[in-house]
């Protein structure tokens, strides 16, 4: 399964979804679903699950005795394996679960199938359901400005490597890590470590300066690609550290006018709340 994960939101409170690109369908957690449903924390609705889902299993109810399942992250931060079901699935689970939010579930459900339908018609949507998104947590509109033009830079990137022949996952992380490495000095793990992160996207907890930075390492990459035309992952790997050369050139220079580090332990909600102070390069914590 081709799959896309996303947080939606009904009511402040958060269900993990996951978009099938093959089926195109969503799968939705049922845990989060039974927490909204019974307005109770995650534990609490991991336990009510547990029990209807037996329940549910001795009267023969089939769709849960063949519950699929799913990685997703839970709030520890780590990767389970979590009950998901389908729209059709988990609207005949939500008959079995007594609440007065049933009703405004079905058709906030029916809502997000209905957006997505319209996105892959019009993937401008999409665009504008990203910024509604970042306005929501908080972001300002000059951060939200420059990340949706990194996603752009991140496209043509990844649309060059692909023409390269190269493939989706670990080779375009492989090459990412790279990029990253060359003009900050951090691998993506030591990046996410150094801003406090797990499974968040590094992208997403990226200051203003951090943004532009990146972006150009990736410009500049896809723009050398394009004009040596590589193939495979070590051309395309060279590609990417004399592009990245020339960010980190860039990076240098903004640090000796402004003697503020570029690189950044601030993550989205330090951004969002706009604690956008960096203290001066060998500066006290």
């Amino acid at each position: 399964m081709k799959q896309k994960q996303a947080i939606q939101l009904f009511e402040e409170k958060r269900v993990r979804t996951v978009w099938d690109t093959e089926q195109e369908k969503w799968w939705f957690s049922i845990v989060d679903v039974t927490s909204v449903l019974i307005d109770s924390d995650y534990q609490t609705a991991r336990k009510y699950w547990k029990v209807l889902k037996g329940r549910l299993i001795k009267e023969g109810f089939q769709l849960v005795t063949n519950c699929y399942q799913l990685k997703l992250q839970t709030p520890d931060g780590k990767m389970r394996l979590t009950d998901v079901a389908d729209t059709e699935q988990l609207l005949r689970i939500i008959q079995s679960i007594p609440s007065p939010k049933a009703e405004p579930f079905k058709r906030w459900m029916s809502q997000v199938a209905a957006q997505r339908i319209d996105q892959m018609q019009d993937p401008e949507l999409s665009i504008d359901q990203a910024v509604a998104d970042y306005r929501r947590l908080g972001y300002s509109e000059t951060w939200i400005n420059q990340r949706m033009r990194s996603i752009e830079v991140r496209k043509h990137l990844t649309d060059e490597w692909k023409r390269a022949g190269l493939e989706e996952g670990q080779q375009f992380a492989s090459l990412t890590d790279i990029i990253y490495h060359q003009w900050s000095g951090l691998s993506a793990k030591e990046y996410k470590q150094l801003k406090g992160l797990k499974k968040e996207n590094l992208r997403d907890n990226m200051t203003d300066l951090e943004i532009a930075i990146n972006m150009l390492a990736e410009a500049t990459t896809t723009q050398i690609s394009k004009n040596e035309n590589p193939k495979g992952m070590a051309e395309s790997a060279n590609v990417a550290k004399r592009g990245d050369t020339v960010a980190n050139d860039a990076r240098k220079a903004v640090e000796k006018e402004t003697s503020m580090p570029v690189v950044s332990a601030m993550n989205a909600k330090q951004i969002a709340l706009g604690e956008n102070e960096l203290l001066p390069m060998g500066g006290e914590e």
